[in-house]
């Protein structure tokens, strides 16, 4: 803007910042502005430019989130009005906390409304940031397993081990259309299935054979069918 007076550029962008229409962003050879997409434009009305500024470094930082420090570093404030912002901002559910499994005691910020980078969470294989070292051994055991046997596996034998779960109430099937020619749908149709939690957790008796024998009440010690002769009651005491 050549044509405009310093004075009437200045009072131009103080404007577009005070309506929250530009953001305000720090380099080494000094400040910046961005225009700022209509969608976001709204979330800091209100801010000052230092909310404002604290707000955009961990917009920048996405998914992955951005340590307080480093805040500090990129906005050159001092590390108690830091934290003062970033406990407003999270009042104001703008941002959140995030544990990183990198460093048990660091919190990285980030947008209330994104899902964390698997380079924080650790993917699959951690959970409240405790490595599954039990689950990923299983995972090693059952691949290393399949890979020896070299047997194919059908979609009918992927969906019969599948069923087996939907039965024993471990998992759910949901039927959507899908376009033909989509991986996975067969006659416009695909099948998905997901985990579900029991709605009532089994009680000890079923998890031993009596609990589920059909015989159960013809059994008794003494009888042609007793515990002491039960093939099922041995096999599962072994195991």
């Amino acid at each position: 803007m050549p044509h405009m007076e310093p004075q009437q550029r200045a009072m131009a962008i103080n404007r577009l910042l005070s309506v929250g229409q530009l953001d305000l962003l720090r380099s080494n050879t000094g400040l910046l502005y961005r225009i700022k997409e209509s969608q976001n434009a709204g979330k800091m009305k209100g801010s000052d430019n230092q909310e404002k500024l604290v707000y955009q470094i961990i917009e920048d930082a996405a998914n992955k989130g951005i340590w307080s420090r480093d805040i500090r570093y990129k906005s050159n404030l001092p590390l108690t009005e830091i934290n003062k912002i970033l406990k407003n901002l999270e009042s104001k559910k703008l941002i959140k906390a995030v544990k990183s499994v990198a460093a048990s005691k660091k919190k990285v910020y980030m947008l209330y409304n994104l899902q964390p980078d698997r380079s924080v969470t650790g993917g699959a294989w951690y959970s409240d940031q405790d490595f599954e070292s039990e689950f990923v051994e299983v995972l090693n055991q059952q691949c290393c397993k399949f890979l020896q046997t070299k047997v194919e596996l059908s979609m009918e034998d992927i969906e019969t081990i599948l069923n087996t779960l939907i039965y024993d109430g471990k998992v759910e099937m949901t039927i959507i259309a899908a376009k033909e020619g989509t991986v996975g749908s067969v006659d416009g149709h695909m099948k998905l299935y997901r985990a579900v939690n029991p709605i009532i957790q089994p009680t000890g008796l079923i998890r031993t054979p009596c609990g589920l024998c059909p015989v159960f009440d013809d059994c008794h010690e003494g009888g042609e069918i007793s515990p002491s002769n039960c093939i099922y009651m041995a096999e599962w005491l072994e195991f």
